[in-house]
């Protein structure tokens, strides 16, 4: 039967979608459809692809139009509300590219006698790599990046979280992981969740045992709150706020005494570390004993689901946009540049997402890591390995070829405070990806970089925007001078623009995660041809 190029379209377009939707389905029930239409600034244009040695079908991309840009906003309010911690957040990750043909490889493996195809792997379940590399790929050709970070800002179960009750109380230790517990933590329904390591039995094993990781989460139950002093105290009510005394979580009320553990709940190890009717409530979330409990790497978050709002829905709100909506606009750009059509055989294309940029990404999950230059290293040692040319020095040759977007979250014009912003310099909503700028090295952006960022636009239909801060502001800063840095690759700084950046729930345009998708996925297929016309610059 012979199939028209539009049937094919719309075939490839859905079997994505379906995807990603059958991965959140297994989290909870399909999103309902919005009816709503978007205001249009992007125009339906035939994707131009390199030449490739696989016989396929001629492919064309998707049509953008208001229900491709409604669907990710839908999707990904879903992923982050179902999602709450790093390590759901990879692990969902894990789920949707294995659903889309990716092989998981583990680091502690070899990765001999790789084939062309589609790989991923991950690094303390909290960073993860995902690649699609041709047959005909050469160092030569360098790699095409879209790197993120995907830890947000969040409160940390402390080692010792059990704290002395203020009549009859029940206060939780955490810790302010980077920008957390300021004000806009306060008066917030949270919720917990993340790693739970758990101790089983297994006769093979030299100990008895094995150590598992279980993720769990609370939501929608929220178990903490962290209240604010009514203004009529006075000048104790105002802030500054001390995070250590006064930022602290009340999760119940209980004026007689407290429980005890059982014997068999006393073989934990985290017995009188924390509360136990707390451990109680994790080992039932997490369907096994307290005694089997022997470590929590755990975030108290905002259960609040995001949501379209606005009177025509143009914004998302949402908890941690910062950044898990890079993360998850490069991860499904990644997997539509796979879907439709063939990859160039001559192609690399990675998609990187760190934790800890919060913190400034000195972990061995972080962007100061080895993770980078590791997977590119190991793929040519194993598909491009020559007697000739080391490893090493094949690597620097493919990282001098190589481009890098460093996909971070910037700042969308608050028209509240219009005047703290430079002119001509900011970002407004359902516009485009925003590149970042910064004379003084906060931002990996140069002249040919961005110059590489608009031709890709260009060709890829997309607006782009700029961003950069007033003389004298102080500027944040980003995984971009690390990587560019570290590899000696060309890295552009960009991103999608958000408000209310570093709050525990931010805001961005309805389109903007499409958007994203959008331009990611152009760039992988773009940016080989646009570099080789700057030659050696």
């Amino acid at each position: 039967m012979a199939y028209s190029q539009k049937d094919l379209e719309k075939a490839i377009y859905k079997t994505t979608m379906l995807t990603l939707k059958d991965v959140l389905s297994r989290q909870t029930s399909e999103s309902k459809s919005s009816k709503s239409k978007l205001p249009s600034n992007t125009s339906d244009k035939k994707s131009k692809r390199r030449s490739t040695n696989v016989p396929s079908f001629n492919v064309e991309k998707v049509t953008y139009d208001d229900d491709y840009f409604i669907k990710y906003a839908d999707e990904y309010i879903t992923f982050t509300g179902k999602n709450p911690t790093t390590f759901h957040a990879i692990h969902f990750f894990s789920k949707l590219l294995e659903a889309n043909g990716f092989k998981y490889l583990s680091e502690k493996d070899e990765w001999s006698d790789l084939s062309a195809g589609l790989y991923y792997t991950t690094r303390n379940s909290t960073s993860l790599g995902a690649f699609a590399v041709g047959k005909d790929w050469k160092p030569e050709n360098g790699v095409g990046i879209v790197g993120s970070h995907i830890d947000a800002l969040a409160a940390k179960l402390k080692p010792v979280s059990s704290k002395t009750k203020v009549d009859g109380y029940e206060l939780l230790g955490v810790a302010n992981y980077a920008g957390a517990l300021s004000p806009t933590w306060f008066d917030r329904d949270l919720g917990i969740g993340g790693r739970v390591l758990v101790r089983v039995e297994d006769k093979n094993s030299s100990t008895g045992y094995k150590i598992i990781s279980k993720l769990i989460s609370s939501s929608p139950k929220p178990i903490a709150r962290i209240s604010t002093l009514a203004e009529h105290f006075g000048a104790a009510a105002a802030p500054p706020y001390d995070k250590e005394t006064k930022a602290i979580p009340v999760i119940g009320y209980n004026s007689g005494s407290d429980s005890e553990p059982t014997k068999e709940e006393k073989k934990s190890p985290l017995i009188g570390k924390h509360p136990i009717d707390l451990l109680r409530f994790i080992a039932e979330l997490a369907e096994t004993s307290v005694a089997d409990i022997v470590q929590l790497d755990l975030d108290l978050f905002d259960v609040q689901p995001g949501t379209k709002g606005g009177l025509r829905d143009d914004f998302v709100f949402a908890p941690r946009i910062d950044d898990r909506v890079c993360s998850f606009a490069a991860i499904n750009a990644l997997i539509e540049f796979t879907k439709n059509g063939p990859i160039p055989s001559d192609s690399f294309s990675q998609v990187l997402l760190f934790d800890n940029e919060e913190v400034g990404s000195l972990t061995r999950q972080g962007a100061k890591s080895t993770l980078v230059n590791s997977i590119t290293e190991r793929v040519i040692d194993s598909l491009v390995g020559s007697k000739d040319v080391s490893v090493e020095v094949a690597s620097r040759t493919a990282f001098a070829n190589s481009v890098i977007l460093s996909a971070d979250v910037t700042h969308l014009l608050n028209p509240t405070y219009k005047s703290e912003y430079l002119d001509d310099h900011f970002a407004v909503p359902n516009k485009g990806i925003t590149i970042a700028l910064d004379p003084n090295g906060h931002m990996a952006t140069d002249s040919v970089g961005q110059t590489i960022a608009q031709e890709v636009a260009r060709l890829n239909d997309d607006e782009l925007q700029y961003f950069q801060i007033k003389n004298g502001a102080r500027s944040g800063g980003t995984i971009g001078p690390t990587i560019s840095s570290n590899t000696g690759a060309r890295t552009i700084d960009l991103g999608i623009p958000q408000l209310s950046m570093h709050s525990i729930r931010a805001a961005i345009g309805v389109k903007d995660v499409g958007l994203g998708v959008k331009y990611f996925n152009g760039f992988f297929k773009y940016w080989q041809d646009v570099n080789k016309s700057f030659g050696d610059l």
